[in-house]
């Protein structure tokens, strides 16, 4: 049975908002999603595959299990949702953040605040904007959703929320796994690893460009 850990929207929002900040500015024991775009940054010929290997490094992360799960910089997280998905959503929002900055974004723009979060919908994300008449094509810019409404813009978060949480009871409902030996990391481990490359993906579709017109449908990054 999934459980709700005591969420709701705004504590969600809240949740985000703590772990995109810590993206920014670094966690004991962690580097930065700018160290972390430093790291990769000139060592491919051009700049998708540049990230495709990031968000494979990412992956790989995502689903080892208990990562960093025992660094005490995410003990003081102000909410109740499990630390082995608080860890997890720590690496996902750092890899996007990482790849915007790839891009040539700015992370302090709200605008890249609300990219970064709706790329943690995956290809959910295309349906969230088609809803409020935004078309997702070679790349979504800071310009697009500057155009756009503030009450759009809060419309975004809020589906982005809503589609967390119902991810977060997802996640929760594999724990039952757990009651069988090795199992449950065998599957989590390839649940979280398998979200985190839709999600990569997503976020390379969104903030780098591609020589292409119409909207990104294939896998670039598949995770070995």
């Amino acid at each position: 049975m999934a459980h709700d850990y005591g969420l709701t929207i705004n504590t969600l929002q809240t949740t985000l908002d703590w772990l995109y900040e810590r993206a920014i500015n670094g966690i004991a024991g962690l580097d930065s999603a700018q160290a972390l775009a430093n790291a990769y940054q000139h060592t491919h010929p051009n700049q998708r595959t540049c990230v495709n290997a990031l968000i494979r490094g990412q992956n790989i992360k995502a689903g080892a299990s208990g990562f960093i799960t025992g660094l005490g910089g995410l003990m003081t997280l102000p909410v109740t949702i499990p630390l082995n998905m608080t860890s997890v959503l720590f690496i996902q929002i750092r890899m996007i953040a990482a790849i915007a900055l790839l891009g040539g974004h700015n992370l302090k723009d709200d605008e890249v605040k609300t990219c970064v979060y709706l790329c943690l919908c995956g290809n959910t994300a295309k349906d969230i904007l088609k809803n409020v008449g935004i078309q997702l094509g070679t790349r979504l810019t800071r310009q697009l959703l500057g155009q756009a409404s503030s009450g759009v813009v809060r419309h975004i978060n809020r589906a982005v929320s809503v589609k967390l949480m119902a991810q977060v009871g997802q996640k929760g409902s594999l724990n039952a796994f757990k009651l069988i030996p090795l199992v449950g990391g065998v599957i989590g481990g390839a649940f979280d690893s398998i979200t985190t490359d839709l999600i990569g993906n997503m976020a390379r579709d969104i903030f780098i460009s591609s020589p292409t017109i119409s909207v990104v449908e294939h896998n670039d990054s598949q995770t070995q």
